[in-house]
């Protein structure tokens, strides 16, 4: 029997239906502490969290909470997985109790293995590769400001990590240009860019460019982004990446070289000072706080859809 559809990338949902996806989490936001809503009603979502989370695991315990549902937590140190138990084997037990399982790790080798072995969807909270509900998450927020994420540029900048990985593939999900300003080095991961350059051919529109300045990036851009330089298990390699990145701070100089109506964004958490400027991160330009809390509404719609698809 083959594993339930779930969200491990974005390409999991067809590039068709993220307009209803986007529609919904609007909907949900508007309609929130108005409309009570049931869709997991008697439902209960598994939270595997190998990593240390406040906006994934928040956002996903309210939305199971505020969609009817329950979740439970599941780390390293409160459960059978921090001593060893095969992933298979977790997953083969959580399927028997709950209905959905978000899973934060490490290689996305093993969000995959959590979905080839669940009878139950699985959805990728994070991965060493993808961050597929933060770049959801962010182009719903694009959507609000903008009214479309089609006709934009959009600028990465900083390291080519999971977050780049996701906004590469939705560069080639839905054609858009995307330019990634990265240190030498730190590129991203060529064959997804390869993949992405090759899914664009096919739409016959937008474009990815790499380049190492990140003024280049942000010139014109109606979308900034960036993230921390050192991510979660890259702690020992701080000093080397402050070093490498001088220069890749989003500071108001960057982003004049934007458009006049552009929007910065950052998933966070955030170091001032580093990968951004505290004036950009609290000016009127950044959209992070509303970014943050769209991680739960984004959150509410990717469970019912997973859910949903599994039971038809």
């Amino acid at each position: 029997m083959s594993p339930p559809p779930g969200f491990l990338t974005l390409g999991d949902i067809a590039p068709a239906a993220w307009p209803g996806v986007f529609a919904r989490a609007a909907q949900l936001k508007a309609e929130r502490g108005v409309v009570r809503h049931a869709t997991l009603a008697g439902m209960t979502v598994a939270l595997v969290f190998e990593k240390p989370s406040t906006r994934t695991r928040v956002s996903f315990q309210v939305a199971a909470a505020e969609l009817g549902g329950h979740s439970v937590e599941l780390s390293p140190s409160t459960s059978q997985v921090g001593r060893g138990e095969p992933i298979a084997d977790t997953a083969r037990i959580l399927s028997g109790y709950c209905h959905a399982i978000v899973v934060r790790t490490f290689g996305q080798d093993r969000v995959a293995e959590f979905a080839r072995a669940a009878s139950i969807p699985v959805i990728n909270g994070l991965s060493d590769q993808h961050h597929p509900c933060q770049v959801a998450t962010d182009l719903f927020t694009v959507q609000e400001q903008f009214g479309t994420i089609a006709g934009l540029r959009y600028a990465w900048i900083g390291d080519g990590n999971n977050m780049a990985h996701s906004w590469i593939e939705a560069a080639g999900m839905f054609g858009f240009d995307l330019v990634l300003a990265c240190p030498e080095g730190f590129a991203p991961d060529p064959a997804l860019v390869a993949a992405a350059r090759d899914a664009q051919a096919r739409l016959g529109r937008g474009s990815i460019m790499l380049t190492v300045d990140p003024r280049e990036a942000a010139t014109g851009a109606h979308v900034l982004s960036t993230d921390v330089w050192a991510s979660m298990g890259q702690e020992e390699e701080v000093a080397r990446r402050r070093a490498a990145f001088v220069g890749f701070c989003i500071d108001g100089a960057i982003v004049s070289r934007a458009a006049a109506n552009a929007i910065v964004l950052h998933c966070l958490p955030a170091h001032r000072g580093e990968e951004i400027t505290g004036d950009v991160l609290d000016g009127p330009r950044s959209l992070a706080w509303v970014q943050a809390e769209n991680r739960l509404h984004v959150g509410k719609v990717l469970l019912e859809h997973v859910v949903i698809r599994s039971r038809t």
